[in-house]
Parts: structure tokens; sequence; C-alpha cells
């Protein structure tokens, strides 16, 4: 089965849900990089949380996930575009590798001083000049002290920064990242025809339907299985299944770009010390490499889309 979101609302009250599971671009992701089993935990919860998140969101562009750890960890990065295309990378401390055991919590991995945050940012495709991107930034702490799994995370984010009430339910181990949103929508959500109609005890009730769902249950069964099992005696509307899939957006022309940015001085100091630039996207771990004869062409390009004469051209 295809990587697929499977959005659904119930009938009889203003609550939606969304089911995902991704197996093939959880796999694009765990075949470039090989991670400590409770990063890649938690980076496989990301993903599926991201495309969730992604999901209610109308409007054409990208939604970045970062969580920034003052532990072990010191960086998880999930994107998500419009049209479910995903990356993921995360990057740990110099010796990670000799303090995370099996059973590191997430804790012990992103927040062990208590300084650990995570930041969701919005980037639309058609940002008008000067528009910033919309950016929220929450502490990987509540009011009762660190949170203990990425579900609380972002369930503490939606509630402070979306105010909605929104139930997650994720894991993912070495073959899938899954996950299950719940979503109380403001008022009616536009879907009832007449107040009398509303059943206000939906969404508790679902809500106690998912709190059965076990970790295992998720990871071993499809969705429509799971959804089967928690709600058949609901009224539910389901809508067109989305596909998921993995895509990097990097490419030589924008590594080029980027070097462009750093100037040529600081490009040419690289080449004096190895004798050549290379630059590994962290995401999908393509190389790039540009030698003496790549730098020069990509700035004598540069100069002279600029208006410049290469200073060889120059007449005095």
């Amino acid at each position: 089965m295809s990587d697929q979101l499977q959005k659904f609302m119930f009938s009889a009250a203003p609550v939606r849900g969304e089911i995902v599971s991704l197996r093939n671009t959880w796999q694009e992701v765990l075949t470039r990089r090989d991670y400590p089993a409770p990063v890649r935990t938690i980076l496989g919860e990301m993903m599926a949380a991201c495309a969730l998140l992604s999901a209610n969101l109308k409007f054409d562009g990208t939604l970045v996930m970062q969580i920034f750890g003052d532990g072990p960890v010191k960086m998880l990065v999930v994107q998500c575009s419009s049209d479910l295309s995903m990356r993921a990378t995360a990057k740990l401390s110099i010796g990670a590798l000799d303090t995370i055991g099996d059973s590191t919590s997430m804790i012990e991995l992103l927040n062990a001083s208590g300084h650990g945050r995570c930041v969701i940012t919005l980037d639309p495709t058609d940002k008008q000049p000067g528009q910033q991107p919309y950016q929220s930034i929450v502490p990987l702490s509540g009011a009762n002290g660190p949170l203990g799994s990425m579900a609380e995370v972002l369930e503490h984010y939606m509630h402070h920064s979306e105010q909605l009430d929104t139930r997650l339910w994720l894991a993912a181990n070495n073959e899938r990242a899954v996950g299950m949103l719940l979503q109380k929508l403001p008022g009616d959500g536009g879907i009832v025809p007449h107040p009398g109609e509303l059943d206000t005890d939906t969404w508790e009730r679902v809500c106690t339907l998912g709190g059965t769902l076990s970790r295992d249950e998720l990871l071993k069964e499809e969705p429509a299985t799971v959804f089967r099992r928690l709600f058949w005696q609901e009224n539910v509307q389901h809508f067109e299944p989305a596909t998921a899939r993995f895509e990097c957006t990097c490419s030589r022309e924008k590594v080029g770009a980027m070097l462009k940015m750093l100037g040529r001085n600081e490009v040419d100091g690289v080449i004096e010390e190895r004798g050549h630039v290379e630059i590994h996207c962290e995401f999908c771990n393509q190389r790039y490499e540009f030698d003496p004869v790549d730098v020069a062409q990509l700035f004598v390009a540069h100069a002279l889309s600029q208006g410049v004469t290469p200073a060889a051209e120059q007449r005095h």
C-alpha cells in the first residue's frame, strides 16, 4: 500500500480526524542516515505529525517542524509541502553515539537542561515581497514540567499557539512512521445543519476511544483497520486520501547559490585549503563538489548577472 493520509469528519459534531501511514517515505530517510533507535523513533513520529498538521492547512507552501535540543540531539528537522512531499534529518552532538542507549528518553535526548524548544514555521510559496514566514516557538516543557513525548509537545503547541483542542497518537519503528490526529473545531465547524443535531459528547467519546489505541496496534495494523476498530459505531464522512512521498529539494544550482552568498574570498579560502569545495545535503546525503574551475565559472556567471565585468576582462 502506498503512503497515504486519510481525512475524516464526524457528522454529528465539529470534530475532524486524520490517519497517516508512511512506509516508503520513512524508508527513504532511514536508508540515507543511520540513527540510534530513540532518535529514529522521535524523528519518525515528527514525520507522521508533520504530515498530519500540514494536511490541515489551507495554503500552498511548506510546513517546517524543528526541535532544538540541549542534550545529545542538537536538532531534528522535518519539512512537509502542501502536496505531502517530505524530507527529514537529525543532527547529533559530538560524542552523542556514546551516550545514547536504546532506553534513552526523549527528555534526556532533547531537554536535559530544560532549554529544548519546538519551532513550527509556515512558509507560503507565494509570499509577498518582504513577507516573512509565520513562526511559532514553544518550549518542550509544560505547566507540569518537561513533556515526555512528541505527541505531548505538539498537543501543547496546538493548545497554546492555535487554541485548538487536539489529540495525537504517534509511533515509529524500522518499518513505518504512523499517526492519528483528532481535533475539535470551534463552533459547529460548519458541518451541522441544525444546532439541535449537535452531539456535544462526541469529542470526549472519540478521544476516549483513541486512548485505547496502543503503539503496537498503530504500528502493526493498516490505517483502515485501526479506524474500523475505533470508530465503527460513529457516523463518519471520509475524504479522498492523499499520497505522501519523500522528496529532497536540494540541487547543484541551489548549492551554487549558497556559495555565491558566502562570497568569493570565503570560497577561495576553502579551495586553497582543500583543493575543492564539497557540500553534503543533510536531508538526502547527496554530495556536491566544486573544483577551482567550477568556482571560477560560478562567480564569473554571478558577476555577469549583476552587470559587473569580471576582473580578468576589465581594461585599464
